[in-house]
């Protein structure tokens, strides 16, 4: 029996192993014509390269997917981002989604909370609720998960520099609720280097924000083992003007970065990596998005496996959520921003997403409206339901475009990423600031060849409208502020002082110490201690960046 062959059997025996623990959702998956859909498809004549650069779905090096069944077996999460104003609204928000069928939540805060100050600092000013929901502190995350079983769900939260506190908060409210933390899920990205590239919600210094981040790691491989540390992050990066191949290398520049601190913190690859996600950004170029995805399973399982030694298949998976491109929404012609979600959306799916957010099409105008939120939704349900997408796995493989464009992505991504271990890594070049340069010579190319109409952007510099009519948007209720300061300052006066006084005092001893900060900083959440006093005892120890 040839190589391949026999490979191919012991894939087969793992795919019904797998259909033991999943079944797949339809005992015939069948085109619309009756032809019936292999659950799928390999050469007919074996190319010797073929084991190395694909191989099977489900095992290494992934570039066909990291499930032997992929979809089949189970859909994606459909999560859409959401959050605004206060608690209560944003709770409102979240169990329409899930009535509408969502089946995931995804968090966004509003600035203040993503850089560590309560709503009543004077540096909150105007932007409270505004990006996302307001969160000072635990009575916050109850009231935004009232009725909602967290043991039931998984929760992406879209929180860095303060993320130990958000999940410490997080964990608390599952507590309350009577879950188990070994079975709660979710995500919280806790990737503080692309902040420093692209995104801008930093609050500490490089050295102890990574600190803060291997801490995490140590605390839910031993507390939450189902929750995942960090979703190391190319989506901003791309919405800040990188190429695809950036994207690709600076993901996976910080993510050796990522691995390296927690191994050099003493942590064993196998126990966290599996736990390690990533967060990429499904843009305009539909094929090219598609071998980016495939391109990026094949290089992490490569780089986990030969330079960290990574025994675990699943420390060399590389699992990710993609939302698909905000910077490609227009202001003008908003519906035609429904077209483009949904072919970035599609690239995603056939690219092997773990999880999706399809972007509104009123989002470069205002927060969704609950009608562009449902629209969103929808496109997803399609996209699962009707199109065939889910029905056979990598259903591009093979395709001589994009398996080419699979291996140039690859080589010029290493190309980036032998020069920034030149530099000394990740975080040597974002201190030398030579990510963002190259960033930003590709956002200034692009632009460029939007002006010129080298790049046509459909009802922005080609095909303009020039009486549209204005569509319905979003309208927050900015009293709710008001209310806001309200409740926190009656929670200052209803909770013991002397408790949080002693368990912030307990949060800047260990910040000076090699204590893990998760155990203080949830005994501090569990007090009432607020988002903004935690992260200024953390400022007391390591500064601002």
């Amino acid at each position: 029996m040839d190589n391949f062959t026999a490979h191919y059997e012991k894939w087969q025996e793992r795919v019904r192993a797998e259909m033991k623990k999943r079944p797949e959702r339809k005992e015939q998956f069948a085109a619309s014509s009756e032809i019936e859909l292999n659950r799928l498809y390999v050469p007919k004549n074996f190319d010797s390269a073929y084991m190395e650069k694909l191989g099977f779905p489900g095992e290494y090096p992934f570039t066909r997917g990291i499930r032997p069944t992929m979809y089949r077996g189970q859909l994606w999460t459909m999560r859409q981002y959401a959050g605004f104003g206060s608690a209560a609204e944003t709770n409102q928000r979240f169990k329409y989604l899930l009535a509408e069928g969502q089946t995931g939540l995804s968090v966004a805060f509003d600035l203040p909370t993503q850089i560590g100050y309560d709503s009543d600092d004077p540096m909150a000013l105007g932007e409270v609720g505004k990006v996302g929901v307001a969160i000072d502190s635990l009575a916050d995350m109850e009231l935004l998960f009232d009725e909602i079983e967290l043991d039931q769900v998984s929760t992406s939260m879209t929180i860095n520099a303060p993320a130990a506190v958000l999940l410490a908060m997080y964990l608390t409210v599952a507590e309350k609720q009577g879950a188990s933390l070994e079975r709660v899920r979710g995500t919280i990205q806790n990737d503080i280097l692309k902040e420093y590239i692209a995104r801008g919600t930093y609050i500490y210094p490089p050295k102890p924000s990574m600190r803060l981040i291997t801490d995490i790691f140590s605390y839910c491989a031993d507390e939450a083992p189902s929750f995942n540390t960090i979703s190391i992050s190319g989506y901003h990066i791309r919405e800040a003007g990188s190429t695809a191949v950036q994207e690709l290398a600076f993901t996976l520049a910080n993510a050796r970065a990522y691995i390296q601190s927690a191994v050099d913190a003493g942590l064993n690859v196998d126990e966290f990596a599996p736990r390690v996600a990533f967060f990429f950004n499904g843009h305009n170029n539909f094929f090219e998005e598609a071998a980016k995805f495939r391109a990026a399973r094949r290089m992490w399982a490569k780089i986990m496996r030969d330079e960290f030694g990574a025994v675990n298949p699943k420390s060399q998976q590389l699992r990710f959520h993609t939302q698909v491109a905000g910077s490609t929404l227009t202001a003008q012609q908003p519906e035609n921003n429904v077209v483009r979600v949904a072919l970035q959306a599609m690239a995603a799916v056939l690219g092997g997403t773990q999880s999706l957010h399809t972007n509104a099409m009123d989002e470069a105008l205002s927060l969704p409206t609950e009608r562009s939120a449902r629209i969103a939704l929808r496109t997803q349900q399609i996209l699962a339901y009707e199109t065939g997408a889910a029905d056979t796995v990598d259903p591009l493989g093979g395709s001589y475009f994009i398996e080419s464009l699979t291996d140039e992505l690859e080589e010029k991504a290493y190309d980036y990423l032998d020069k920034i271990e030149e530099l000394g890594g990740a975080v040597q070049a974002v201190e030398q600031m030579y990510m963002q340069r190259e960033i930003q010579r590709a956002a200034y190319h692009t632009q460029k060849k939007i002006e010129s109409k080298e790049e046509i952007v459909v009802g922005v510099n080609a095909f303009q409208q020039n009486d549209e009519p204005a569509p319905d948007l979003l309208q927050i209720d900015e009293s709710f502020v008001s209310a806001q300061h309200e409740r926190l300052r009656e929670l200052k006066q209803s909770r013991n002082a002397l408790e949080v006084k002693h368990a912030l005092k307990a949060v800047n001893e260990a910040a000076r110490s090699n204590e893990n900060l998760m155990y203080p900083i949830k005994e501090a959440v569990k007090v009432y201690a607020t988002v903004g006093e935690i992260a200024n005892e953390l400022r007391d120890v390591f500064g601002e960046y």
